[in-house]
């Protein structure tokens, strides 16, 4: 079971992480009010609540996670989101890192492979707070070509190739963030798309993250 109260003491541990992710190198203020901002305890079982604001990855349904709020934030600050962009995120998991970017003034069309999980996102009233996050169940590897093109992609699972379709998906101008590599560790990349289609790449630390699979689980 989740809570869904925000206390001042829920409060002052957000601003303790937010500290810790300045302290970590963090610089896009945006980015840290966004997560000052948002019940992170929301999005885990209450077991977990008390550890809720930890820099650590939680378990979540399926088998996926809820990513370390650095990795939120890092991810979000190298895609740096303008008010009212549109954003492709593949990966909604849980959707906290699509209330982070919905925070950030984007309009956010998320896809979730795993069936359990997108349903379950549809039945929490509280992200009804965000109605700029469209949430749609599908193959991330195909991105959502009627919606597009896209300001900037955001891949959250660990991607074996850069998918051609969602660099098709990308406007000229536009960037793409996305961890790339098989086994335990990744590589983060930030992809910028240039005017004659061609790609500018761009290669930052290491990561960990759950595999990006091809196809649906229902």
């Amino acid at each position: 079971m989740r809570k869904f109260e925000d206390t001042y003491r829920h409060m002052g541990l957000r601003k303790k992480l937010v500290d810790l992710l300045r302290g970590k190198g963090i610089q896009s203020e945006a980015v840290l009010d966004a997560i000052n901002k948002i019940p992170r305890h929301f999005f885990l079982d209450s077991a977990f609540e008390e550890l809720a604001y930890e820099d650590r990855a939680f378990p979540i349904a399926t088998g996926q996670t809820i990513s370390h709020p650095y990795t939120v934030a890092y991810q979000s600050q190298l895609l740096d989101v303008k008010p009212f962009q549109r954003v492709l995120e593949i990966g909604t998991g849980s959707a906290y890192q699509a209330c982070v970017l919905a925070e950030l003034g984007a309009q956010v069309f998320t896809i979730e492979r795993q069936k359990p999980l997108f349903d379950e996102n549809k039945t929490i009233a509280w992200l009804r707070k965000y109605p700029s996050i469209k949430y749609f169940y599908g193959d991330g590897f195909e991105g959502l070509p009627t919606y597009g093109p896209f300001d900037r992609v955001l891949i959250t699972a660990a991607a074996p190739f850069i998918p051609p379709k969602l660099v098709q998906q990308l406007k000229p101008g536009g960037i793409m963030v996305i961890p790339t590599g098989e086994g335990d560790v990744q590589i983060m990349k930030r992809l910028t798309k240039n005017a004659d289609g061609s790609v500018s790449e761009e290669v930052f630390e290491q990561f960990s993250f759950v595999p990006m699979l091809e196809g649906k689980n229902g």
